[in-house]
């Protein structure tokens, strides 16, 4: 191995391994809510609303819900790690010198995003196992499940990378997932199916990306989809091209370097 490759790896072992220990760390901040939110979800939505609802897609109003709470704490959790760390080492200066080192700008993006998907999968496990004290799961695609659970998490770290590239404050790193992310994952079909609205709407629908991945992990859980999942998962495919390709190419430039 050469002396660039072993410098290299090296620098990637080392900030996923204090991306990982810093969220571990401060579980009761990282991993704890989230857990006690998706409790609410399931005992609200799932035990007391569900119950007045009825079955949907051919399954219990709780069934259907699961798979959209655990892809929502994964998109949320991706997310906000990676915004949340790479501002704080902006904030802190500690970016310029892994900037100046000799490492590689794709070893600094897959360290940071390797830290976000870590993340949003490990809350997505332990809402999965929450998630049997209330209901029965059983996998039907596990090859779609882990594809798009992994996609999804890299791409929202990816856009939590953009977010905190751009952001000029703390403030600013919290604007997107309130007036855009949020939106959008409870717009996205978490709660029902978009087969209730009326066809204008669910036309409107189909633009929004987090309708794909939430009904893309569905298929993959229970089944059923209201989406073409082929079509999904090319989407997510090309939008994890496009962001990395983005998020490359602001580091090299240095942009927005400085908080």
């Amino acid at each position: 191995m050469s002396v660039e490759l072993r410098t290299n790896w090296v620098a990637l072992n080392t900030i996923v391994y204090r991306e990982v220990r810093r969220f571990l760390r401060i579980w009761p901040q990282t991993l704890l809510p989230p857990a006690i939110t998706m409790v609410l979800y399931f005992v609200i939505f799932g035990n007391l609303i569900g119950r007045q609802i009825g079955d949907m897609g051919g399954f219990t109003y709780m069934q259907y819900i699961v798979p959209g709470l655990i892809m929502m704490s994964v998109i949320t959790n991706s997310y906000g790690n990676v915004v949340s760390s790479f501002f704080g080492s902006k904030f802190q200066r500690s970016i310029e010198e892994l900037m100046v080192s000799p490492v590689s700008p794709h070893t600094i993006l897959v360290g940071y995003v390797a830290g976000g998907v870590l993340r949003g999968l490990a809350v997505g496990v332990i809402v999965t196992i929450l998630s049997m004290f209330f209901t029965h799961l059983q996998v039907h695609h596990l090859g779609v499940t882990v594809v798009v659970v992994l996609l999804t998490a890299t791409i929202f770290s990816l856009l939590g990378f953009v977010n905190a590239v751009f952001a000029r404050n703390f403030d600013d790193i919290s604007i997107i997932p309130t007036f855009v992310l949020t939106p959008l994952t409870y717009l996205g079909g978490v709660f029902y199916s978009i087969t209730l609205l009326p066809p204008f709407w669910q036309t409107v629908s189909m633009a929004n990306p987090v309708l794909h991945m939430v009904n893309s992990f569905r298929y993959g859980i229970l089944g059923v989809s209201d989406i073409s999942i082929g079509t999904a998962i090319t989407f997510m495919l090309v939008a994890t091209a496009v962001l990395y390709i983005l998020c490359i190419r602001l580091l090299v430039s240095g942009r927005g370097m400085r908080a």
